[in-house]
């Protein structure tokens, strides 16, 4: 059923993704910075439910903070002539970094211990096989 959801979605969004009017130079700062808020914040959440600690008015919060922040740091930037957005982008996405890693070590010890109780599985078949012969 997921895989149905995620090639939908991709479809969906390459139709929209045609059909969608450019945005303007002028504002594609502020939309980057918002996406890559945004993207932070769904990171944390998918490593927060994996850790079994989602909470979704903390991540709805952080959600819409971190990105009301991000947009108001780049406009209070713009307006200094200094690009602080620049410091947001990468705290934002060491973040990320640091949220993918709690998600593959999580599949990765997941997978890890299907596989070995399969192999014990196996072991437990074979040593039954040899003493039934």
């Amino acid at each position: 059923m997921i895989y149905l959801a995620i090639i939908v979605g991709c479809i969906l969004g390459a139709i929209l993704g045609i059909n969608a009017p450019m945005i303007s130079y002028t504002y594609s700062t502020y939309l980057a910075i918002a996406v890559v808020a945004a993207l932070d914040s769904v990171f944390g959440g998918i490593s927060s439910v994996l850790k079994k600690n989602f909470d979704l008015k903390i991540f709805l919060s952080g959600f819409f903070v971190n990105s009301i922040l991000s947009i108001l740091l780049t406009i209070l930037g713009q307006k200094l002539n200094v690009d602080i957005y620049l410091a947001t982008i990468f705290v934002f996405i060491s973040r990320m970094f640091n949220n993918l890693t709690i998600i593959r070590r999580y599949y990765v010890e997941k997978w890890s211990e299907q596989l070995e109780h399969l192999r014990k599985i196996k072991a437990e078949t074979d040593t039954n096989q040899s003493n039934n012969s």
